[in-house]
């Protein structure tokens, strides 16, 4: 995986394509911080790593929900808690 900053992909973009191409990570820094994944691909690979992708961000997303429910104190709950809490939240999101 490469780290590239924002500067060096505006001045040099080639070399950061040459890598994609190599069906390699980059990653896109500012100010010393991630901001963005390019990750190379192909017409072949193209569905399969858009799936990997996403299913990806999901399971980080239900990861991070996990322990915000242990941190809050919420791991503990019932079904029908959880089945109230979905239902007040959709009728909250109707208004």
């Amino acid at each position: 995986m490469k780290f590239v900053t924002v500067r060096d992909f505006r001045l040099r973009p080639g070399s950061v394509w040459r890598n994609l191409e190599k069906e390699e990570d980059v990653v896109i820094t500012s100010k010393g911080k991630p901001i963005a994944i390019l990750t190379g691909t192909s017409d072949v690979t193209f569905d399969e790593t858009i799936s990997a992708i996403r299913r990806s961000k999901a399971e980080l997303s239900v990861s991070r929900m996990r322990k915000l429910a242990i941190k809050k104190g919420l791991s503990g709950i019932s079904e029908e808690e959880i089945d109230a809490e979905i239902k007040a939240v959709r009728k909250a999101r109707r208004r």
